[in-house]
């Protein structure tokens, strides 16, 4: 029934496994993935037309994180899985990134790949099999795919690089996360984060994952031998093309050329539109045909920016290879904000704000391998007005979030701990004008508001973004690329990190493949424009400031036993609730003991604090207290002298000589000193007021006599209704 075929080797001291034929079979390509108990199914359709009017590829990649894979069930009222988390929007462009380049030039029919977790042993990332998975999977449906690719993450412990460490081994040591994807010749994809890592050990790790893929890539193969099908016939350039192409060359070239003359992004654009206007209204009147001319014109357009660069060494803008745009950063700028910075980088802008808040505020993530808390979110936000058009407002995209963690990835080596900074974060970057790298603004304007905020960062980090135009007579790396570069080059490199090392790297190749001597130099000049922006960032703030905000809350930290935890909490949350109430501050309790008390003014943490160390404090016998009578009784009165802490002053320790009642002496709501005489064989507290000077609080019992009361009916100085009542 099934025509059932199976890869298996060892990689990374596990078992990899590549199954085909029995799931998903009416799928174009389908295939099982398994390393260790985490399997994953990957299937990958094309559409056998192309939709009339279709100019460009449309290619969807879905990871789906299923929770029954880690033996669970979804949260909230649906009980069943919503729309992607943050953590499958950024593994499906894990997976898109490196095999978008690996489809033909001018293919337009629609692609799906999708990746579903149908088991997660908690120890190996999902994410690498269904990297490989899809690759696997587009490699036998027929579809026109230049592959097979597969990507590793790779560690860096004691020196040495490890391969697709465990869940475990990466929190036990986080030095660096890196993933590589690529195909049997080269490198396509890059993500990481790092712990200041020299730009040679970053190298090393590309170049060691890129070595580890090899087998996996090899094993891709041997199945696609077996299992393959048929692959799609591919429509051949006829000669009424080549002829269109030349046409639309003579007519345009020098139109085009003159037009990215213009060194404003918005004139240039306007320029270029009417250049490609001119060029289509005279294919009309020639009565060729101007539709098919319209990618043609991208292309044409592409070949004058590169080959200007190839043969000038200057750019779109003027610049060298080298040059960094002018940049001006500012801090400071929003008066209400806990931290604020405008980093303005040529025609690229980024509005950062930090937010300190209290554990309260962190994010609570629900994923596969376990619920945990983040303490340190990072927003971007990027609206249509940032690049002059009118468009769509709604929820963040995947380029949106993919943005976001790439800059998180780069700041977060650098923050305090949570032990040494006890505050919640957020940064929301606003990006109000972008032509190239507004991530790297991100980065860097995330840096200054963090430090504009008091937050103490390790050291400032920047970030900067590298281009590469690569052909037959020769390639060139840019500095500080502009978005036109983007679209029109090769590579997009993105490095950030601290004068000490790299904290972070992304990079996509739209290229088949580019050599480690490109990766070598892209590397040394970022580092050399990195160093370069560090220094102007630097005019505006070169170290966090010496305190928070004043508008950002106060927290302050102090520890109880573990045992005295629940009476500062109280039957159902009622001691925490009244301390909150009565004081103002937000109060978090962790399991340790540890508790943050988050005040905007001392008074009110003072408060906090002061009721706190009441609740969980042992009284000191010989200890003087002043304290609130809470309740009179016929055998004296109850007096609240330490936090929730009552005791019992017996009418004998009322005062000095004998008293009838001891409503002569007390009421209810006398603030009273008292001292500790110890306790009762039941581990209640007895007091006195009697060897207590009441105006001064002074210890008078060297000066008073024996204690007086009234007689008779006592067992030991007090009545067993005085006992069983306290």
């Amino acid at each position: 029934m099934f025509d059932y075929f199976r890869k298996e080797l060892e990689w990374g001291g596990r078992t990899l496994v590549l199954e085909t034929g029995k799931m998903a079979r009416q799928a174009d390509g389908a295939v099982v993935v398994s390393y260790g108990d985490t399997i994953v199914l990957c299937t990958a359709v094309g559409a056998k037309n192309v939709k009339p009017g279709q100019d460009f590829f449309p290619l969807t990649v879905n990871y789906q994180e299923k929770t029954y894979a880690a033996g669970k069930i979804p949260g909230g009222f649906f009980k069943r899985e919503g729309r992607p988390s943050e953590v499958e929007t950024l593994n499906s462009r894990l997976i898109d990134r490196p095999i978008r380049p690996l489809f033909p030039e001018g293919f337009r029919n629609e692609v799906q790949v999708v990746a579903t977790v149908l088991s997660h042993d908690l120890e190996n990332d999902p994410a690498i099999a269904a990297l490989i998975g899809c690759s696997a999977a587009l490699t036998l449906s027929g579809i026109p795919f230049f592959g097979p690719v597969a990507g590793c993450r790779v560690g860096y412990e004691n020196g040495a690089y490890v391969l697709n460490p465990t869940t475990a081994e990466m929190k036990a040591n986080p030095t660096l996360d890196l993933v590589v994807a690529g195909t049997a010749e080269g490198v396509l994809m890059v993500e990481s984060e790092a712990s200041e890592l020299s730009e040679e050990v970053m190298l090393g790790a590309v170049t060691f994952g890129h070595q580890s893929i090899q087998p996996v890539i090899n094993a891709i193969i041997e199945l696609a031998e077996h299992a393959a099908k048929t692959p799609w016939a591919l429509a051949e350039e006829t000669d009424e093309q080549r002829a269109l192409k030349a046409r639309v060359s003579e007519l345009g070239r020098a139109s085009i050329a003159e037009a990215y003359q213009e060194r404003v992004k918005q004139a240039r654009y306007e320029k270029v539109g009417a250049a490609k206007k001119a060029i289509l209204a005279k294919l009309t009147e020639e009565g060729l045909n101007a539709e098919a001319a319209k990618p043609l014109l991208k292309d044409l357009e592409a070949d004058v920016v590169r080959n200007a660069i190839l043969d000038t060494g200057l750019r779109i803008d003027g610049r060298d290879t080298r040059t960094v745009r002018p940049i001006v950063a500012e801090v400071g700028v929003l008066p209400r904000a806990h931290g604020s910075a405008l980093f303005t980088r040529g025609e690229t802008q980024a509005l950062c704000i930090a937010t300190l808040g209290t554990g309260q505020d962190e994010q609570v993530i629900d994923a596969l391998d376990g619920e945990y808390r983040q303490h340190f979110m990072l927003h971007y936000n990027f609206p249509p007005f940032s690049v002059g058009e009118a468009g769509r407002m709604g929820s963040p995209g995947r380029r949106e979030i993919g943005h976001g963690k790439l800059a998180w990835r780069a700041v977060h080596p650098l923050l305090p701990s949570k032990e040494a900074f006890p505050y919640t974060l957020r940064v929301v970057s606003e990006i109000l004008e972008s032509n190239g790298s507004s991530s790297m603004a991100t980065v860097c304007g995330t840096s200054l508001s963090l430090m504009d905020a008091g937050v103490p960062l390790k050291r400032p980090v920047a970030g900067i973004a590298m281009g590469l135009i690569k052909e037959e007579k020769g390639y060139a790396v840019l500095s500080d690329i502009l978005g036109d570069e983007d679209h029109l080059g090769d590579m997009d490199f993105k490095v950030a990190g601290t004068e000490a090392g790299v904290t972070s790297l992304q990079m996509d190749i739209k290229i088949t493949s580019i050599t480690p001597e490109i990766m070598k130099i892209a590397l040394e000049q970022a580092r050399e424009g990195r160093l370069h922006i560090l220094g102007e960032m630097a005019k505006a703030l070169t170290e966090n400031r010496s305190g928070v905000s004043s508008t950002a809350p106060k927290i302050t930290t102090i520890s109880v036993p573990k045992e005295k935890i629940r009476d500062v909490i109280g039957t159902g949350g009622k001691v925490i609730r009244e301390i909150v109430e009565f004081s103002g501050a937000k109060i978090d309790i962790d399991d340790d003991g540890t508790i943050k008390i988050a005040a905007q003014t001392d008074e009110q943490a003072n408060k906090a604090i002061d009721r706190i160390r009441g609740i969980v404090a042992e009284p000191e016998v010989g200890a003087i207290y002043t304290g609130k009578v809470v309740k009179v009784a016929d055998f004296g009165a109850f007096v609240n002298f330490l936090g929730a802490r009552d005791g019992l002053v017996h009418i004998s320790e009322l005062q000095q000589g004998r008293v009838n009642k001891t409503s002569d002496v007390v009421s209810a709501g006398d603030i009273v000193k008292v001292k500790c005489l110890g306790f009762d064989d039941r581990g209640k507290v007895k007091l006195s007021m009697r060897v207590v000077d009441q105006a001064t609080g002074a210890d008078i019992s060297d000066q008073v006599g024996p204690k007086g009361g009234r007689e008779g009916g006592r067992e030991g100085g007090r009545s067993r209704e005085a006992v069983d009542a306290v």
